[in-house]
């Protein structure tokens, strides 16, 4: 998906930890994944994850991965 300005938008899921931190991981880049002590900081830290990420796979000339998504009930 892009945003107004031509940016292609990724979903982050935010993990609270024990400490009161926050994981954070990119399910669209495999591998992106960073923590910060409040959410705010872990929403600084993936973004400038995800920045890296992407400008370390087009320097090498490699194409963003293509995840499916699917939703599933857990079999009962």
């Amino acid at each position: 998906m892009s945003n107004p300005n031509g940016q292609r938008e990724f979903d982050v899921v935010f993990e609270p930890q024990e400490d009161g931190s926050y994981a954070a991981y990119v399910p669209d880049l495999p591998g992106c994944v960073s923590e910060g002590e409040t959410l705010d900081e872990a929403t600084a830290m993936i973004r400038e994850a995800m920045t890296l990420y992407i400008e370390s796979r087009e320097e090498h000339g490699w194409k963003l991965p293509k995840i499916e998504h699917r939703k599933l009930a857990p079999a009962v």
